[in-house]
């Protein structure tokens, strides 16, 4: 179990990577942020799976994809000037919240 959480790691900072690319990409006419973008998605989707000997989907998934969501908005907010009003901060803190309190409390994360 010790490796799960860093192969789970490696595939949020994967697709993260991945989905920063497609928005790179301009609707997929550039051709290197596409290339970056299928090799992103192809690493995460490994790494997730090799989470997946450990983690049960359900607390993986959910962790992936919370920490995806606050990552790319971050990013789109830092590098594309994407505007995150108020709903969309308190929002994203509660994604936050809901997968500490997961992570802290949950006996299904310990799997």
């Amino acid at each position: 179990m010790s490796f799960s959480y860093v192969y789970l790691a490696l595939a949020i900072v994967s697709e993260v990577m991945a989905t920063t690319s497609l928005a790179a990409s301009q609707g997929l006419t550039r051709p290197w942020p596409v290339v970056a973008m299928a090799c992103g998605y192809a690493v995460a989707f490994i790494f997730l799976a090799l989470s997946l000997k450990s983690i049960p989907v359900g607390i993986a998934y959910a962790i992936w994809s919370g920490a995806g969501i606050v990552l790319v908005a971050s990013i789109g907010w830092a590098l594309f000037r994407q505007p995150l009003d108020m709903p969309a901060v308190v929002g994203l803190g509660l994604i936050i919240a809901g997968i500490s309190i997961m992570q802290i409390f949950s006996r299904s994360a310990l799997h």
